[in-house]
């Protein structure tokens, strides 16, 4: 089946955070969600439990948990059973109820900056220490983590490790032996693992995602694993998705942090997280495809027409981390709004280490990618 990512669709006036907080005049790049119709299974479906016309109580269905299960072996080469696994309404949900089941008062959360926002607000959420750890900038711009680096941020009181990979906002995809360094330092000291892996079937061509927990059995039963169709199948206000669990007593300790907070996936939300799982593969194949294409065209015009910003190639994502420092603007994100109408992440959002950087989405047509670069081409210029 051919699927249609150049058409243009009209997202305003549809309660979108993505298209409803600028000005009409802006074209927005920020939010994490796609400007492409979700795969045809996945509105089908909706569209046949809509026409239904009850909307109760839900129940977790089998299928819906051997579709996750089945995708997982699949696309990662990690076997689960359904017993490992605990929907849940979200991913930030899911690691601040790690937080909460795995932690006491007066420990600590590590996390890699820069990364995704909620990640450095768990600390509070939770009433725990931050302890923080800088990823390294390579010479091509792309980041990284090194034993030392990593060994030097854990405390004594270090009692979980918040990894993101892939790595929002930097697009890196953690090889293997990244990974097990990681894993071995966090088994050495006593540390759990959750893993946000949420956009992990957005890998490109040159990269592979390897969940941390498939690396082994011991890695895996220090592992709550956070994964959602949500990124990969553009269905994020549905709000579903589940976490891996293999070890039984890390599970029963997740399952009982929620006290009564934390609810169900929505009716709506499990039917279109089952028909992405079953049926959307390729979509998700000629997906990746155009997001690669805009990928590579969004590396050239950095490179070639935006003088005093960089960027490192990313791995995975549909997520760009632009270097603007060399800019000479003050705030590179209000530059671009104001002057070039084009509604970007302020890299700050991200931490301290991403001030004078900003996060452009590429998921979206190529003539909205085109235009958007053309607008910040002709303020710089």
């Amino acid at each position: 089946m051919n699927y249609n990512f150049d058409t243009i669709i009209n997202r305003r006036g549809t309660d979108s955070v993505k298209w409803g907080v600028f000005d009409e005049d802006v074209l927005p790049m920020w939010v994490a969600d796609m400007d492409f119709l979700s795969p045809p299974p996945v509105i089908e479906a909706l569209k046949e439990r809509v026409e239904h016309g009850i909307f109760g109580y839900p129940r977790l269905l089998e299928e819906t948990e051997e579709s996750v299960v089945r995708w997982l072996e699949k696309r990662h080469g990690w076997r689960v059973t359904p017993d490992d696994l605990v929907f849940l309404p979200g991913v930030v949900t899911g690691f601040n109820l790690a937080t909460h089941a795995v932690t006491k008062p007066g420990e600590g959360v590590l996390v890699q900056t820069p990364t995704y926002r909620p990640f450095l607000e768990v600390d509070k959420n939770v009433g725990r220490e931050q302890h923080s750890m800088s990823l390294t900038v390579g010479e091509n711009g792309a980041y990284r983590t090194g034993r030392d680096t990593f060994s030097m941020a854990i405390r004594k009181n270090t009692r979980i490790f918040m990894l993101c990979n892939p790595q929002n906002p930097t697009g890196r995809v953690f090889r293997k032996d990244e990974l097990e360094m990681m894993a071995e330092i966090c088994l050495e000291n006593e540390i759990v693992i959750c893993s946000d892996e949420i956009h992990s079937d957005l890998i490109f061509s040159e990269s592979e995602h390897i969940p941390i927990a498939s690396l082994s059995p011991e890695i895996a039963a220090n592992t709550i694993t956070l994964l959602a169709p949500s990124k990969t199948f553009n269905i994020a206000g549905l709000k579903a998705s589940v976490a891996v669990i293999t070890n039984p007593d890390l599970r029963e300790k997740f399952e009982g942090a929620k006290q009564g907070l934390v609810g169900w996936v929505n009716v709506l939300g499990q039917v279109a997280a089952q028909a992405a799982y079953a049926e959307g593969e390729p979509w998700l194949e000629a997906l990746l495809a155009y997001l690669e294409a805009n990928r590579n065209y969004l590396v050239d015009f950095v490179r070639d027409e935006l003088p005093g910003v960089r960027m490192a190639k990313p791995e995975g994502t549909y997520l760009a981390w632009l270097d603007c420092r060399e800019m000479g603007v003050e705030n590179p994100q209000q530059f671009f709004l104001n002057e070039a109408k084009v509604g970007l992440n302020d890299g700050a959002w991200f931490g301290e280490e991403g001030t004078g950087f900003v996060r452009l989405n590429f998921g979206c047509p190529r003539e909205l990618l085109r235009e958007g670069l053309e607008r910040m081409e002709r303020v710089m210029r």
